[in-house]
């Protein structure tokens, strides 16, 4: 557990003013990132976790810089004293204070590009951090190139067959949209399609798989770890046909590797 220090000797930083002193770094695959503050991360885990990212997915984030931070803070720095005044304030240790008042990560303007803090005390390990950088990258991916046409017939050919469960609360809550029960008499017993939710649901679903896709190829994890009670988890199968189709477009750098593995039942 990390030690706890006093809030008031704590100097909190403006995220901008840490992105102009702190020289990113570039990654293998072309990443920009830096780890800045008393992280606990070993540097190790930080390099593989951000090169785990296939050069085709960096290459469309060009104007990303990952800032890798102890604790990010927004307007809850109010609470404890700490006038934030709109503006988003990095802390280069941990406290209890601080810690309650944090956010796991923040996109801050500079410039031409855009930093996201990322604040590595509020993940529990490993893994914890790794799905909140992987899931950051999911969706920035998507804003910058949008969905693979086959990815996303994939996807939706599965919702027409109701598989079981989603990937997120947003895939499930857009899919559950998209897929609404008829509503008159007119549609002759057959479903509506929300055009809207299912681009959100195609989205969200195409993003989550990336996600999934990197945190395999940085960690080892059984795929129930990742179960919340909001919604039921996508079934074991179809989310192996996602993540398989994810690895054919976007091939894993060299020194990782994809695999799916399933578990034998008892």
């Amino acid at each position: 557990m990390a030690e706890t220090i006093q809030a008031a000797q704590i100097q909190l930083i403006p995220a901008q003013q840490v992105a102009r002193e702190v020289a990113a770094r570039t990654a293998a695959n072309g990443l920009h990132y830096a780890p800045y503050g008393d992280t606990r991360v070993a540097e190790a885990d930080l390099t593989r976790m951000v090169e785990s990212v296939p050069k085709a997915i960096a290459d469309a984030l060009t104007q990303k810089a990952y800032y890798f931070v102890p604790l990010t803070l927004g307007d809850g720095g109010a609470e404890i004293g700490v006038e934030l005044g709109g503006e988003t304030l990095i802390a280069p240790a941990y406290t209890v204070e601080l810690g309650d008042r944090a956010v796991c990560h923040r996109n801050v303007a500079f410039g031409k590009s855009e930093c996201v803090f990322i604040s590595t005390q509020l993940m529990d390990d490993r893994f914890a951090l790794a799905f909140e950088f992987a899931i950051n990258i999911g969706h920035a991916f998507v804003d910058a190139t949008g969905v693979p046409e086959s990815f996303a017939e994939l996807v939706w050919r599965q919702a027409e067959a109701q598989v079981k469960g989603e990937t997120s609360h947003d895939a499930w809550e857009s899919r559950s949209r998209a897929l609404a029960p008829p509503d008159s008499m007119a549609t002759k017993g057959r479903s509506r399609i929300d055009e809207k939710a299912k681009s959100s649901y195609i989205e969200a679903a195409f993003a989550d798989a990336i996600a999934i896709y990197l945190l395999s190829l940085t960690v080892d994890f059984d795929y129930a770890e990742l179960r919340e009670r909001e919604y039921p988890l996508l079934s074991p199968q179809a989310l192996a046909e996602r993540l398989k189709h994810i690895a054919a477009i976007f091939p894993p750098n060299a020194g990782y590797e994809f695999a799916v593995l399933y578990r034998r039942k008892a």
